[in-house]
């Protein structure tokens, strides 16, 4: 059957319901049990025989059948029926109203093209069932039924409300909402939920929402200069720097927070960088003692910073802090009798808490600003790491790894053990405002058992899980600074592992470094990772591939980075090699085993000059350099 002929007999299918329901008769049954036409049916189609059983049901009346060409009346007795006059009929059975959607449906079968959604019938549709189910005007008044509930649109709802409503989305969805209408468009582009997605992605998060004009610009530019960094970070695209401090001799350790780096040396000097104003000449820290008096000054142990105070460890037990809002003078100092073995500062507090000998002492200041002990404990063994936990109201609490046992320690309180087996010493330790994680060595050839992680909870006291089975000593760990319930662990079998603390399963395993992992950090899509061999190299996390690395020839001892810059710290061993003095002949020796400090901006901020890496930027009079990344700059540029 050809196209046409099917849409003759959909109308005339049509035709022959809408006058059943006009009528008021049932269906007529067209087909037989095997699909064909009935004799009754051709007759009825010829003329010849009407269906008894509508009789009693038909008007005597006009009726009005539509065609395919328009409409057609016949009036007068129908053949076979009594005799009655046409007036008499209308006395006794008056002509049913035609229902609207009857009218619309004869008007659609007719072609008509006026017929609006506002013309849909707004009376209840009886329920009308046929032999064969729902029939076709059935179906079409609930087609018209569904395009008219279309929600939100004809309802009247305060601008208040309905900004509340779209609170709830997010910036694909905003921008999906403004194609819908004007009026839509006008709520999607509201300045508050704007301002409200830009502080939920995390840019400008001090700033107000008075401060920019159009917060849905100021969010497609952060996100624009979020993917150039990450693609600046990817290709190794900036700036770096060397953090050198030549009369400070070797250096000892390095510490930094939030761009500005602090570094102690065998001179017993403090040095202080911020890398956020590229302002390299920092200042140095004046310590308590005379530096004039003879003989030779201590070394620094220990360095840490934070947000507001910097503190420094020597050797002799002295420890001097410093206050980063007030000058290079101490605001604190306190002594120990014997080596400092650790030395830990609160990331946000003003609390510091030092382990000397089997003696650990916390010191913060006062209400008024006087410093004073606020805690003083004494274990039975020698204290490997110490950690203050941050976000503690205020009171200071710390953990501390002295071999196998991990302590507990709070203010006013007796020290707690939180883990204590005979013969399994804690290789490293870190904190978050919740749990403690460290790792255990563990003897495999004797026990079948290998090294682990264990997680405990600092409210309960109890082991919340175990991770890992290594065969080498877990050398790092870091969970404070990694996504929640993620932690980035290094290894002595030259892997770095990352672990999901719900699932308690490794996510993904790198093979870095050839002599073991010495520091690891991790974001929400990079690795950072330094190992013994002095070798930094970063990793793309869910790829599982490393995008670049770098050399330098000490052991990596210290990493930090945000979403612009990076810190590495190369730091020697040996802290009195030969040649090691200034007033030697072999310079170059003397160099080489000072230790360095590397600074890499990404930031697109700076200038196109500053933003290529120095060994880019030589010309042909240098004798010196290799070609790495020489596409970012040409050297006859210059002539």
């Amino acid at each position: 059957m050809s196209r046409h002929s099917s849409l003759r007999q959909f109308r005339r299918d049509w035709k022959e319901e809408i006058k059943r329901h006009i009528t008021g008769g049932g269906p007529v049954r067209r087909r037989d049990q095997q699909g064909r036409r009935t004799e009754e049916y051709r007759r009825q189609e010829k003329g010849q025989v009407e269906p008894v059983r509508e009789w009693s049901s038909l008007p005597v009346a006009s009726v009005r059948c539509p065609s395919s060409r328009g409409s057609a009346s016949t009036s007068g007795p129908l053949r076979g029926a009594p005799a009655v006059s046409s007036r008499a009929a209308h006395r006794r059975r008056p002509e049913r109203p035609r229902p609207g959607y009857l009218e619309l449906a004869e008007s659609l079968l007719e072609g008509s093209r006026n017929i609006s959604r506002t013309e849909a019938p707004k009376d209840p549709v009886p329920d009308i069932r046929t032999s064969r189910g729902v029939g076709l005007v059935e179906q079409l008044i609930s087609d018209l039924n569904e395009i008219n509930e279309v929600p939100f649109f004809d309802i009247q709802l305060p601008y208040e409300l309905a900004l509340q409503i779209f609170q709830t989305l997010g910036r694909k969805e905003l921008g999906r909402c403004a194609q819908v209408s004007k009026t839509w468009k006008v709520l999607a582009e509201d300045e508050v939920l704007w301002y409200r997605v830009c502080q939920q992605e995390g840019f400008l998060p001090d700033a107000k929402i008075s401060d920019c004009a159009c917060w849905k610009h100021a969010l497609r530019d952060s996100l624009a200069k979020e993917n150039t960094l990450r693609a600046n970070w990817k290709n190794r695209i900036g700036a770096v720097n060397q953090l050198q401090y030549e009369l400070g001799k070797v250096l000892c350790d390095v510490h930094s927070s939030d761009g500005v780096v602090i570094a102690g040396y065998t001179s017993g000097d403090v040095r202080l960088w911020d890398t956020r104003t590229w302002d390299y000449t920092a200042p140095i820290l004046e310590p308590t003692r005379d530096t004039a008096e003879p003989g030779q000054q201590p070394h620094v142990s220990f360095v840490r910073i934070n947000s507001s105070l910097a503190a420094a460890a020597y050797e002799d037990g002295t420890i001097d802090v410093w206050s980063l809002m007030i000058g290079r003078e101490p605001v604190h100092h306190y002594q120990h009798n014997q080596k400092i073995q650790a030395l830990a500062l609160d990331t946000e507090g003003v609390a510091i808490a030092t382990a000397s000998g089997f003696q650990i002492k916390v010191e913060s200041p006062d209400d008024r600003g006087y410093w004073k002990t606020s805690a003083q404990f004494t274990i039975q063994k020698l204290v490997n790491f110490l950690h203050l936990v941050p976000d503690t109201g205020g009171i200071p609490v710390s953990v501390a790894a002295a071999e196998e046992e991990v302590y507990l320690l709070r203010s006013g309180q007796p020290s707690q053990v939180l883990h204590s087996v005979y013969g399994h010493p804690v290789t490293c330790l870190d904190v978050s405002p919740t749990v403690a994680v460290f790792g255990v060595k563990s003897y495999g050839w004797m026990m079948n058992e290998g090294n682990k992680i264990l997680v405990y909870s600092l409210q309960t006291g109890q082991r919340l899980t175990t991770l890992g089975n290594s065969a080498g000593d877990f050398t790092c760990i870091n969970m404070k600074d990694s996504p929640p319930n993620m932690l980035v662990t290094g290894n002595k079998d030259r892997r770095v592992r990352v672990y999901d603390i719900r699932t308690n399963s490794s996510l993904c395993s790198l093979y870095a470094h050839q002599l073991g992992v010495t520091a690891a950090r991790m974001d929400d899509w990079k690795i950072v990772s330094g190992g013994e061999e002095g070798l930094v190299c970063v990793w793309d996390q869910r790829m599982g591939t490393k995008l670049w690395e770098t050399h330098a020839r000490h052991p990596v001892r210290h990493i930090w980075f945000n979403a612009h810059s990076l810190i590495t710290a190369n730091i020697p061993v040996e802290k009195s090699p030969r040649g090691a003095c200034i007033t030697d002949d072999d310079l170059t020796a003397h160099r080489r085993h000072r230790g360095i400090i590397y600074s890499y901006q990404f930031s697109v901020d700076h200038l196109a000059r500053e933003s290529i890496l120095p060994i880019c930027r030589s010309s042909y009079d240098e004798a010196i350099g290799y070609s790495y990344n020489i596409g970012l700059a040409v050297p006859y540029d210059n002539v």
